[in-house]
């Protein structure tokens, strides 16, 4: 999924992106804007990912769509 698409899909992707990740808030999802470089910021911190790890995680779950 490009970045465009994400962004114009966030609001729909939203949701599944809380089941996915349950210590996002919705303020953390509402900053992301379906901006793949925030998710993994907000997922590293959250989680205590290291970047690759989170890149990872994005990467599987947006291949999904």
């Amino acid at each position: 999924m490009n970045s465009d698409t994400l962004k114009g899909k966030w609001k729909q992707l939203m949701g599944d992106a809380k089941k996915n990740w349950g210590k996002l808030t919705d303020d953390d999802l509402k900053q992301i804007e379906g901006r793949k470089d925030k998710l993994v910021g907000k997922i590293q911190e959250r989680y205590g990912s290291t970047r690759e790890d989170a890149e990872r995680q994005a990467d599987d779950w947006l291949g999904k769509y």
